[in-house]
């Protein structure tokens, strides 16, 4: 296997967004980290639950491929997941109020 491939490999180890919270817990976990999101960015009154979710659950995706590179993220538990999810779901709504002015 070459250097590149090798380091791909690791990499994609690393940046790995499976938790033990499941995909129920995603969902309820980028809810809640979505709505608080909205709130500190000021967004909540353009965004419904559905929206909340889908932030969050993108949120929680960017955060942890973020926060991969300096914490092992996959076994963090509940409040690591929701601390994660909140950080992706802000920086999210954030690139998106860039884009949209």
């Amino acid at each position: 296997m070459s250097t590149t491939a090798a380091a791909v490999e690791v990499l994609a180890e690393r940046s790995t967004t499976t938790t033990s919270v499941g995909v129920i817990g995603y969902i309820i976990i980028g809810g809640l980290a979505g709505w608080v999101a909205s709130k500190i960015m000021g967004t909540d009154k353009q965004m419904g639950i559905g929206l909340n979710i889908v932030v969050g659950v993108i949120g929680a995706f960017l955060g942890g491929f973020l926060l991969s590179f300096a914490f092992d993220t996959a076994s963090g538990g509940w409040f690591f997941t929701f601390l994660t999810a909140l950080l992706g779901s802000v920086i999210l709504l954030y690139i998106v109020k860039l884009v949209r002015r």
